[in-house]
């Protein structure tokens, strides 16, 4: 017996990245898996590829930032499966790199839309859902400012710092429902996020050492994704409060003394290189 076995998890923003391995470990634990993504081409290329592994998913087409979207997705969740059991907040978007003031309020705007008010109608829908059912495991994904302000990303850092403070009131809010609300920082994941960076004018050359940060601290989204499946799992069972962060001290050792050892041997590097792209 896997241990999802009989379980539905919704996974926001999972047509690629770390949603989709997240999704992917999901099913092959056995669950059912439905996904969402604002691009319907790139969803259904997605969920093709779990079906034709064998696995249970569904997709659905999702504004994150809109209610109605996303009582739509838990009620697909339910209608395709019969239950939901696992939520996983992981729709994210980051703004260019650059002053506050220099990023225009659209794109500071949309960070805001998708980071916060999309953790939080996820959050409200899935937890209506496990509160009445009395079991239920919510987890929202953080990021770089969860711990703290970080200048020339203001947006998606505070975003960050937001979603850990609103996971951890929630949690308290709750904490003998049966209900399981957590955080998770999966580190450094390796998808476009990283890989293809917006910079406003006049920045380009500050984010050149981000390069140099993820060959040694970076890590493919499969490798974070088993730990949220371990969240998701009965391992977690009455830990609601939890904040996991992936990237450990350990890890960041580990990751120095595999560069050095790169370097020494003179082998190419793992990572993709970055891309900048500026952005009025």
């Amino acid at each position: 017996m896997k241990i999802l076995d009989g379980k539905t998890a919704v996974i926001t923003g999972s047509s690629r990245g770390l949603g989709f391995a997240i999704a992917r470990a999901f099913a092959q634990a056995g669950a059912k898996v439905v996904l969402t993504a604002r691009s319907e081409s790139t969803l259904m290329q997605a969920v093709d590829q779990l079906k034709a592994h064998g696995y249970e998913a569904v997709g659905m087409v999702c504004d994150t930032s809109n209610l109605q979207d996303v009582e739509m997705l838990a009620n697909k969740a339910v209608s395709e499966f019969g239950r939901l059991d696992i939520w996983v907040n992981n729709a994210g978007v980051s703004g260019p790199y650059g002053t506050t003031i220099s990023i225009s309020p659209e794109r500071f705007k949309r960070v805001v839309d998708t980071n916060i008010l999309g953790t939080y109608y996820g959050s409200l829908v899935a937890m209506k859902i496990f509160l009445a059912q009395g079991s239920g495991k919510l987890i929202n994904l953080l990021g770089r400012g969860a711990d703290g302000p970080v200048p020339f990303q203001n947006a998606y850092a505070s975003s960050k710092a937001w979603s850990r403070n609103f996971t951890k009131a929630l949690a308290k809010e709750y904490p003998k429902s049966g209900v399981e609300v957590m955080a998770f920082n999966p580190g450094l994941t390796i998808t476009e996020m990283l890989t293809q960076v917006e910079v406003v004018p006049g920045f380009e050359k500050s984010v050149a050492p981000l390069g140099t940060v993820m060959q040694i601290w970076g890590n493919p989204p499969e490798m974070p994704a088993q730990k949220a499946l371990w969240m998701a799992s009965p391992a977690t069972d009455g830990k609601t409060g939890l904040t996991v962060n992936y990237l450990s001290t350990g890890k960041m050792m580990a990751g120095l003394g595999r560069e050095l050892l790169r370097r020494i041997t003179g082998k190419p590097p793992t990572v993709p290189p970055m891309q900048v792209h500026t952005v009025e």
